[in-house]
């Protein structure tokens, strides 16, 4: 039979969107990201007046900072990008995602003590490093705590420890409602956000490894945590998560947020994989990681990608919280926690949609800004960039499922 070349058209539509997806073709896109991510975050100390490279740190003053690039090396959203490099490193063998993570930590590790002088003795310094040396909020630094604590266990001559504990302090002391659950006192008293799940709680179940003599303790926190945010913030006729929760609020506006949601179904995740298989409230993180599954995947659009605004399709299909699900989806399938035949071809019809939104310079378009909190839709509709994220990085570790459809085996910005 003779095709037209509409035929024609619509084949070439449909293997670019269900074909046949190796794991040499993931990790050639993954490299390109790859490279510009590294040509973006240098790892040097400069005059930020001359511009001239800084390389005796002790006799440094305020006129230095980190040099400037695309990103920030000790932020949140840095912080789940050094996690996907990790992942990435173990699901491919190429060591270069690994050694840039060590490569940068050590660098924050070596310069992080001269800031810290000149703030003592100018009451100022470089806001980046501030970030992760006097944390105000759990986004400051959690997820960047998580990432090291995760390369500390790998690589034991790593020197962040001092700064684990910093971070880890300043996390366990900010603010929290009555029952404990972390707060913010923004946009309104004892406001609850989303995004803290993952800036705080994957920190926290990480510290179980990482000091083993509170193991209990630490695991105990970390699913508190994960049950107290969910309690208040799962919709269950919805199956998806509300953006923020006000306690003085009687009525909860259900503005569910597709990266907020992403952060919440990633702190699952991360959670699962440290709870021991018999632990207690382990069944119940599970019960909300996979009605959150079912609700999310619910959405998905033909195109691939999900909406801004989750059950809103009048809000623009958003990148970086379609990276996050491909990637949970895959990690859950791998894991066995969620059926592959559902699940597996959602995972790759967004790998590809997601895949396609790489630009020739590596960077990953249509990424929502990040944002702060508000209860009208207007405030989410924000438009979208280009930017590269570490939840992109998470879609490019990919695997096999169980039907054969490729998902993560391992490689997620924000708010």
């Amino acid at each position: 039979m003779t095709q037209t070349p509409l035929c024609i058209y619509c084949n070439l539509l449909i293997r670019g969107t269900y074909g046949d997806l190796t794991p040499e073709q993931v990790k050639k896109e993954v490299d390109r990201v790859f490279a510009y991510i590294d040509k973006e975050t240098p790892a040097r100390v400069v005059d930020k007046n001359t511009g001239k490279v800084i390389t005796d740190y002790t006799t440094m003053g305020e006129e230095a900072q980190l040099e400037r690039g695309a990103f920030r090396l000790a932020s949140y959203e840095w912080g789940v990008t050094y996690s996907a490099l990790i992942a990435a490193s173990e699901a491919t063998g190429d060591i270069r995602y690994m050694d840039y993570v060590q490569n940068r930590f050590r660098f924050l590790a070596e310069v992080a003590p001269h800031f810290k002088r000149v703030y003592k003795e100018k009451g100022t310094t470089d806001p980046q490093l501030l970030q992760i040396l006097t944390p105000h909020a759990l986004d400051d630094a959690g997820a960047v705590c998580a990432a090291m604590v995760k390369v500390r266990l790998k690589d034991p001559s790593l020197p962040v420890d001092e700064l684990i504990c910093i971070i880890l302090i300043s996390s366990l002391i900010k603010y929290r409602l009555a029952d404990g659950t972390f707060a913010r006192n923004r946009p309104q008293h004892n406001t609850l956000w989303l995004d803290d799940m993952f800036m705080g709680i994957p920190a926290v179940a990480q510290m179980s490894y990482y000091d083993k003599d509170q193991k209990d303790k630490y695991l105990a926190e970390a699913v508190r945590q994960f049950l107290q945010f969910a309690d208040r913030m799962f919709i269950p006729e919805k199956g998806l998560y509300r953006h923020g929760w006000v306690e003085s609020s009687s009525d909860h506006p259900a503005f569910c947020w597709a990266r907020a949601n992403g952060w919440a179904m990633l702190t699952a995740c991360e959670l699962l994989d440290v709870l021991p298989e018999d632990y207690p409230q382990r069944a119940k993180v599970m019960d909300y990681f996979r009605a959150h599954v079912r609700g999310v995947t619910a959405l998905q659009s033909g195109e691939g990608l999900w909406h801004q605004l989750l059950d809103r399709n009048d809000s623009y299909l958003e990148t970086s919280a379609t990276a996050i699900y491909v990637y949970c989806l895959a990690h859950a399938i791998n894991k066995g926690w969620i059926d592959a035949i559902a699940y597996g071809p959602v995972a790759h019809l967004g790998w590809h949609a997601v895949a396609g939104k790489i630009n020739a310079e590596g960077q990953v378009e249509g990424t929502c800004v990040g944002t702060g909190m508000a209860f009208d839709p207007a405030f989410l509709l924000l438009p979208s960039g280009q930017c590269i994220c570490g939840t992109w990085l998470r879609t490019g570790s990919l695997g096999r499922c169980g039907n054969d459809s490729l998902v993560e085996k391992s490689i997620s910005t924000d708010e």
